[in-house]
């Protein structure tokens, strides 16, 4: 019984294929495409409308050097909530589930931002690697703390979203199943777990999406470190 509630987080298969590429791309599919009109419908205008709010919260503590990352930001936060929230539906499977999927998001943009500030300011960005005024015995074990700190960063970043995520999947198959199993046995009680699978599923709405403004959030934020 218990090995059930984790089947929800094993990738489908069709005929032995994996399906986590087209349950990642399918999002995409939601969102409308830009067309040359010069009016545009009430669903383009929210789009934009969103796009332009969530650009303009990721921009704010970043400089000019790194709106240039607006594009990507932008689009990592469109797939993260969009794929977040339609993994809350019945019957359907959310690939922000697996640790190797957010790692594989994770550690490329991670170690990306941390190039750049090699790159364009290598004294500042290894700077950060010994606080200013550091008691010389103190050196080499602030060094290797620092530095497990810094490379911890994209783990921290995967597990948060995984462990979220799953918690809360999980939360809500074992208050269903219980509530399905409450019905014929004690309605009254049946009732009332539905109500707090309710107030739970409202509650895992917002946090697929505060986990994915966070997980952009974070990024934009080791990025405006290094530039």
């Amino acid at each position: 019984m218990n090995l059930s509630f984790f089947d929800q987080f094993t990738s489908p298969c069709l005929l032995g294929i994996p399906l986590i590429l087209i349950s990642m791309l399918f999002p995409a599919l939601l969102l409308p495409s830009p067309n040359n009109r010069w009016i545009t419908n009430r669903l383009s205008t929210l789009q934009l409308w969103l796009f332009h709010l969530i650009t303009k919260q990721l921009m704010i503590p970043l400089n000019k050097n790194g709106h240039k990352w607006a594009l990507l930001l932008t689009s990592l936060m469109t797939l993260l909530l969009t794929i977040n929230l339609l993994g809350l539906l019945p019957y359907t499977f959310t690939p922000t589930t697996q640790l190797s999927m957010n790692m594989a998001l994770a550690f490329p943009l991670w170690l990306a931002t941390l190039l750049t500030g090699l790159r364009n300011q290598p004294s500042i960005a290894l700077g950060h690697l010994l606080p200013e005024g550091t008691p010389t015995p103190l050196i080499p074990a602030l060094i290797m703390i620092e530095t497990t700190s810094l490379l911890i960063r994209p783990l921290a970043l995967g597990v948060r979203l995984t462990a979220n995520l799953t918690a809360g999947h999980l939360l809500i198959q074992l208050i269903s199943t219980a509530t399905t199993a409450l019905l014929p046995i004690m309605p009254t009680i049946s009732l009332l777990t539905a109500l707090i699978l309710f107030l739970l599923t409202i509650l895992e709405v917002a946090v697929a999406m505060i986990q994915a403004y966070v997980f952009v959030l974070l990024l934009s934020l080791y990025l405006q470190e290094n530039i």
